[in-house]
């Protein structure tokens, strides 16, 4: 095999190994019924299996980006295979509550070490500026749409066999992922332990992040946003990152150089990346809920729903956004696709209670897939420009954790705020099909809202040079002034 083609081979298993991390999350809420009915958990407790799961994925994806750095992201990769691989098992094996919630909080930790490392190694295998853009269309593709098979994988293994299997068929493909990536992914050695061995650093930022996404889907999302709990965790959240930033600022070797962030384009990139997935990632959920419980969508059913947003997604990431993004810019490629998506969240707040897929589902799903499928890899691209091959893992970790807040804080204000409204909607006389609606539609203009604040920031913080003018200079890519 000669070298360009191993290169892509290996991106292949990389985005294999992201595609499982992404699967596992949809997957199991597609599963959560059976789980609950078969183990007995109550409303509250039930939620603990996706919590457990976010709360370690969300609060070790920047440790575990560094770690790359530091000890070699190939290792921190595998290792986070291997990691991931057993708890599956574990949770597979399950048959009781604690078993389950403890093998989720595991399977984040793996999951958390297998991805944060995975657009690190992508940017030093590329450093050509177009392959390295089709390269990132291929990993935005799996890391947004694998949403969407999810949605009907969970409900085939669900409804065929039980919800073991959407555990156990991560052994598998754990273990051939793991068997290919060290026959195709070269080993690196990492810059050392002694280039960010900051102890108090990975402590005060690891739970940091963990409380504050622990903040969002428990308390918030359950008891409200003025709740003494979760100001309480809030506050001790800020208070943590503020000691993080300190002791980076004043470290001999930081875990975290904050000189990364005085690039607009990596600072600017990873703000959109919260506003932007939050309105995404947050209405996904809603628009499932929305086909099952107005339209009466089956799981299986919502998941073919959900194939156009995923093969225009597909087709798009791969193999248009690429040359897009040279010829335009990755800026105005982004813009444009997160205007779509505005516009594609703002038809959405127009469908009824007796909606049709025709009419008020599929041009939704049409305008969404076009939207991501350009601003995701744009959006990626400008993440990671300008970031040098040492600190490759670490800005990796970084988009993975602004896509993980972003996320958690979409869902849990975009479910309060719709079920608030569905009550209100309820008390004053309207049916359960219409105070749902209500409610929904809330949410989309919410959801709306915030990818429109993700296309101000790209206005007004991004710094995007002429295509022509992006370069390589060693193994960092740069771009030089228009």
């Amino acid at each position: 095999m000669t070298a360009d083609r191993r290169r892509w081979a290996a991106l292949i298993v990389l985005c294999t190994g992201m595609l499982m991390i992404v699967l596992d999350l949809t997957v199991t809420n597609v599963a959560l019924s059976s789980i609950q009915a078969d183990l007995g958990f109550s409303d509250a407790g039930l939620a603990w299996v996706v919590n457990a799961y976010m709360i370690a994925f969300g609060g070790l994806l920047l440790l575990a980006g560094r770690l790359g750095d530091l000890l070699g992201r190939r290792r921190v990769f595998l290792t986070g295979l291997a990691v991931f691989t057993v708890a599956s098992l574990g949770c597979g094996l399950a048959q009781s509550q604690a078993v389950l919630v403890a093998a989720r909080f595991v399977q984040g930790v793996g999951g958390a070490m297998t991805s944060a490392v995975i657009l690190g190694m992508i940017v030093t295998m590329f450093p050509e500026p177009r392959e390295l853009a089709r390269a990132i269309g291929a990993f935005a593709f799996v890391a947004s749409a694998g949403g969407a098979v999810g949605l009907l994988a969970g409900g085939v293994l669900t409804q065929t066999i039980n919800w073991h299997w959407i555990f156990f068929i991560n052994i598998p493909f754990g273990a051939v992922t793991a068997a290919l990536a060290r026959r195709l992914v070269d080993h690196e050695d990492g810059i050392g332990l002694g280039r960010g061995a900051d102890l108090a650093g990975a402590l005060t930022i690891t739970a940091s992040l963990m409380i504050g996404v622990y903040a969002i889907v428990g308390p918030a999302a359950s008891d409200g946003w003025t709740d003494p709990a979760t100001l309480g965790l809030a506050a001790a959240c800020l208070v943590l990152l503020a000691l993080f930033l300190a002791r980076e600022l004043t470290a001999a070797q930081p875990l975290v150089p904050l000189g990364i962030l005085r690039s607009r384009n990596v600072t600017g990139a990873n703000l959109i990346q919260i506003a932007s997935v939050a309105g995404m990632f947050g209405i996904f959920f809603m628009r499932s809920l929305y086909l099952k419980k107005v339209l009466g969508y089956g799981a299986m059913d919502i998941g073919f729903a959900f194939l156009p947003t995923t093969v225009l997604m597909g087709a798009l990431s791969v193999r248009f956004t690429e040359p897009l993004v040279s010829r335009y810019g990755a800026r105005s490629v982004m813009v444009t696709g997160l205007a779509l998506i505005t516009a594609g969240l703002v038809w959405f707040t127009q469908a009824p209670v007796d909606g049709t897929y025709l009419v008020h589902v599929l041009p939704v799903m049409v305008l969404l897939g076009i939207g991501a499928g350009l601003a995701f890899p744009a959006l990626m691209t400008l993440a990671m420009s300008g970031v040098t091959a040492e600190n490759a893992g670490l800005a990796s970790g970084l988009v993975n954790t602004t896509a993980q807040v972003g996320a958690a804080l979409g869902l849990a204000v975009l479910a309060t705020l719709s079920a608030s409204r569905s009550l209100d909607l309820s008390a004053s006389g309207a049916s359960v099909p219409a105070a749902l609606t209500g409610g929904y539609h809330l949410a989309f203009w919410v959801a709306a809202a915030l990818v429109g604040l993700s296309i101000v920031i790209a206005l007004v913080v991004l710094e995007t040079p002429a295509p022509a003018e992006q370069v390589v200079t060693g193994r960092e890519l740069v771009t030089e002034p228009a």
